[in-house]
């Protein structure tokens, strides 16, 4: 697990073909155009739409069809474009139509003229109507003729000068198939003047879009040893100093990434600036990146990372230890703590839900075992207290409150949420609806706490679990994992016997030590990552020392009624759901 990194040093490797970039001639590219009402994204406004399919210069395909965007064209859009809401009332509705399209471009290169309207369109459409949106590369015609041509040979790079400028065949007319068709002669003269300048790849095209500074430019060399294999990439200053970490299931195309304007945020283009080295560490799987990028993050703290640096830094709900324990918001997590939250007053808030749902203490003087003189407060009249400061519950009537609270953050009874939810049904049967929802929200984020504590100790507890996944290609992804922490990573590649190189991960694992806490010492940050990677769909577990379970009257079986009140909570006060 602690494999030293290796740094860009030494002569430059020879380069596969792979590592080269894809050339231009091997890439399929699709131009498409859009015709609308002039509406915005979030609205089916698109009227017509148009593609052509184009590879090393020939045309292989179009795709072209009107489509009934259920309201009246605008008469300027009709002037403009010749398409009426006769012609679109009986062409088919966009849902229909979209799959077809997406079908058309799989595995291609979109290519528009002024990209962001058309893909904005496109993508608010896979957004209202279901079919993910592919993620294609994309290349805007318009901002390459901006990269590429002077002022003084294209005073403009509107689509009709851009297409007289480069003789197109096709004269566009605001039309969608014809201005597609212009789009491809454009694209393909475009591609000729591009490769004056050393462009033969699709990467060196897609950089070309990108307003990348001298400085990025003269660093992309650091990317050359990269290897392209999972795992996680550091980059080092001056002072052999980590400026930040990150984790990519591409390292070398991730890592060049940086050095081409991908990445626009300001505090990564200063931490370029300073990059003298880029160190990696190749990994089985995705699961042992994203561990070795934390344990990277927790060890340096980089300035340019902005998460993950302190991952013990957290705040959970724990009881005293005293006679009448109490709840107590504290850093270090103790036996059956709640937790942790990223901010003090989400603790506090978890204190106060607790409070309402068990008649714990709320007052933080200490009280002796016997003897308890004090006057007894407002809540001990309202019932919420049993006033063991005054004297009037001893140590063995106070207990049973306190195996209630150990109880319900185990798991092993939810009584104390189910009051809560009878608290807010009885607010909102007295039309008391803000205080319901005060007390909703109040109730779904300490279900939600306790859900997620309940579910990461069902990992963090267990001494070891041997788990597999498909790695995609017939082989296995492998994971030896103790107390909550990732202690081996491997990979059975295809054909290889799994369960010899399971044996061998056990042997040379990790040695874990439980800590203290509901997680075992582990940083739960880490538990949560191994948890999920456990829980997709397809992991089989190969052992386990004890059995991996939820407790039935646990809060995971809330997660339902969480889930609507926190939708509730984005839309006016009202009435809650019922709990499960």
């Amino acid at each position: 697990m602690d494999a030293p990194a290796r740094p860009v040093t030494g002569p430059d490797p020879q380069l596969s073909f792979g590592e080269l970039g894809t050339p231009l001639s091997a890439v399929t590219f699709v131009v498409v155009d859009l015709e609308t009402t002039g509406g915005p994204p979030d609205s089916d406004a698109i009227t017509e739409i148009g593609a052509v399919k184009v590879r090393g210069g020939e045309i292989v395909g179009e795709f072209a069809t009107l489509v009934d965007p259920g309201v009246a064209v605008p008469p300027q859009i009709v002037s403009l474009t010749g398409i009426t809401t006769a012609m679109v009332r009986d062409a088919p509705r966009l849902p229909a139509v979209l799959p077809g399209l997406l079908e058309f471009c799989a595995g291609a290169v979109l290519v528009a003229h002024n990209a962001p309207f058309d893909v904005g369109h496109l993508r608010a459409a896979c957004r209202r109507h279901g079919p993910p949106w592919p993620r294609p590369a994309v290349v805007c015609t318009a901002r390459l003729g901006r990269r590429v041509l002077s002022r003084d040979e294209a005073p403009s790079c509107r689509l009709s000068a851009l297409a007289a400028l480069f003789r197109a065949g096709t004269r566009p007319i605001h039309r969608a198939l014809d201005d597609a068709r212009a789009t491809v002669d454009v694209l393909h003269g475009l591609l000729e003047r591009v490769g004056g300048r050393g462009v033969s790849t699709l990467e060196d095209l897609l950089a070309l879009q990108v307003e990348v500074s001298p400085v990025q430019r003269a660093k992309r060399h650091l990317a050359d040893a990269v290897p392209e294999q999972p795992g996680v990439y550091l980059f080092r200053g001056p002072g052999d100093e980590v400026l930040y970490v990150g984790t990519s299931g591409d390292l070398r195309r991730r890592v060049r990434s940086y050095f081409t304007g991908g990445d626009k945020r300001a505090r990564i283009k200063e931490m370029i600036g300073l990059v003298e080295r880029v160190d990696w560490v190749v990994c089985a799987h995705a699961l042992e990146a994203e561990v070795r990028e934390l344990r990277l993050l927790a060890g340096h703290a980089p300035r340019y990372n902005r998460r993950s640096r302190f991952p013990h830094r957290g705040w959970w709900v724990a009881l005293t230890d005293e006679p009448f324990p109490r709840l107590s918001v504290v850093r270090t997590p103790r036996a059956d703590a709640v937790g942790p939250f990223g901010r003090r007053p989400d603790a506090v808030a978890a204190v106060q839900a607790l409070q309402d749902a068990l008649p714990l203490r709320p007052c933080t003087q200490r009280i002796p075992a016997r003897g308890a003189s004090g006057t007894p407060c407002a809540l001990h009249e309202m019932g919420r207290c049993g006033a063991p400061c005054a004297g009037h519950v001893d140590v063995a009537a106070y207990r049973p409150v306190v195996d209630d609270a150990r109880a319900l953050v185990r798991g092993a009874d939810d009584a104390g949420l189910r009051r809560l939810s009878a608290t807010v049904g009885d607010l909102a049967a007295a039309e008391r609806f803000e205080d319901a929802a005060a007390h909703r929200d109040r109730l779904a984020d300490l279900a939600a706490a306790l859900g997620r504590v309940q579910r990461l100790s069902a990992v963090a507890g267990a001494p070891e679990m041997i788990a597999a996944r498909p790695d995609g290609e017939r082989g296995w992804d492998l994971a030896v994992v103790r107390h909550g922490r990732l202690a081996a990573a491997g990979r059975a590649r295809r054909g290889v016997p799994p369960m010899p190189v399971v044996e061998a991960l056990v042997a040379s694992a990790e040695t874990v030590r439980p800590g203290d806490g509901p997680l075992c010492g582990a940083p739960p940050e880490e538990v949560a990552v191994v948890t999920r990677w456990l829980e997709r769909p397809g992991t089989r577990m190969v052992r386990t020392t004890t059995p991996w379970a939820m407790p039935a009257a646990g809060a995971g079986a809330w997660a339902g009624w969480v889930g609507r009140a926190r939708e509730a909570r984005r839309e006016p006060a009202g009435a809650p759901g019922e709990p499960p």
